[in-house]
This record gives structure tokens, C-alpha cells and sequence, in this order.
């Protein structure tokens, strides 16, 4: 409860907002991220990473691999979906469950996205577009926990920021070799 004469939005900063979007920068086009940057932004192990991508439940969005050689390439959504599908897993929640939140999901765009908190008992997945829902869940009863998308996409956002991207159309200035990773970051900053 908030203090007296306090207005209801006084009182909803003092019991703790799940998390303020204003703060959320809009999804950055066409930038994307090679497997071990993903997985380092995400938490995950590439392994988890290869499974995922070769099961169709997150599928870079970016460039997919095609054929030996060739490096997948994924978006800023595709990081924030596998930082949520690893919470939901270290929560224990299973993989068909995941998988049908990932489906719910893929169908919100960015600003929809950023508004959600997720809340899981463990067994099903529950979405919630305000403080009254996460507040009526909770009080049923049963444990559950909760992933305000908002946060995770600020934490995406701050570790991405310290590791390097790329755009899928780069290329090699003149005489360096595209296959050089200090050329191929010499021409994104030629570029950019």
C-alpha cells in the first residue's frame, strides 16, 4: 500500500512495477549475431544452440546455415527467445511446453513483446500483460515463477552491446580476404 494522498501511480512505483519500457530501445534491423555470440548473450552452450536450430525451435532469423562452411547468423528477437527458453528450462519447465510458448510468441512484435511477463507453476506457461494478472496467478495457490520480457530484453541489450555483430551483406574490403575475421570487421566499419 502506498502512503497516504499518494497517487495510484506513486503507489504502483512503491510496490515495485515488473518494469518499465520506456527504457527499451526498438529491435535492431538487420544486425546478426554468429552461433558463439549468440550462446555467450544467451547463456546457452552451442550445443543447445545446434539442437534447437536443426528442431525448428529457434531458427536464426537472420541467415540460416546453408551447408558446410557457412555460419548462421541470428537477430536480436532470436537472442531474447533463447535467454527465455534457458530460464524456462533452468525452471524446469519441458521442452513441449516451450516449444508451444516460443509458437505464442513468434506472433508479438517487438513493443507487444517487451510488455509481457511470463509465468510458469512448472507445468504450463502463462502470459501476462499486467500486474492484476501476475497478482490473480499468484494467488491461486500454487508456486510459480515469473520472466518479465522487458528485463531480459535490457539484459540481451547490455551484453550484446560488448559483443561484436554483423551485417549478413558484408564484405571484405579490396585485398583482404572475407574469411579474415580482423578484415571482415575492418569492412563493417568501413561500411558503417
Amino acid at each position: 500500500m502506498g502512503a497516504p494522498g499518494a497517487t495510484s501511480e506513486q503507489s504502483e512505483r512503491a510496490q515495485g512495477v515488473l518494469f518499465d519500457d520506456s527504457t527499451l530501445r526498438p529491435l535492431p534491423e538487420g544486425l546478426g549475431y554468429r552461433g558463439p555470440v549468440a550462446c555467450a548473450a544467451a547463456g546457452i552452450t552451442y550445443r543447445q544452440l545446434d539442437y534447437w536450430a536443426r528442431t525448428g525451435l529457434v531458427t536464426p532469423s537472420i541467415r540460416d546455415a546453408a551447408g558446410s562452411g557457412t555460419q548462421r547468423l541470428y537477430g536480436f528477437r532470436d537472442i531474447l527467445v533463447l535467454r527465455i527458453i534457458k530460464r524456462l528450462i533452468d525452471t524446469g519447465v519441458s521442452l513441449p511446453n516451450i516449444r508451444a510458448a516460443v509458437d505464442h510468441l513468434a506472433d508479438r512484435s517487438g513493443e507487444d513483446l517487451a510488455s509481457l511477463t511470463i509465468m510458469s507453476d512448472g507445468a504450463s506457461i502463462y502470459e501476462c500483460r499486467s500486474a492484476d494478472e501476475v497478482v490473480d496467478l499468484v494467488r491461486g495457490g500454487q508456486g510459480v515463477f515469473g520472466i518479465a520480457v522487458g528485463s531480459v530484453w535490457r539484459e540481451v541489450e547490455g551484453t550484446l552491446a560488448a559483443l561484436p555483430g554483423e551485417r549478413p551483406e558484408a564484405t571484405a574490403a579490396p585485398g583482404e580476404a572475407a574469411d579474415d575475421e580482423l578484415a571482415a570487421r575492418r569492412a563493417r566499419r568501413a561500411v558503417g
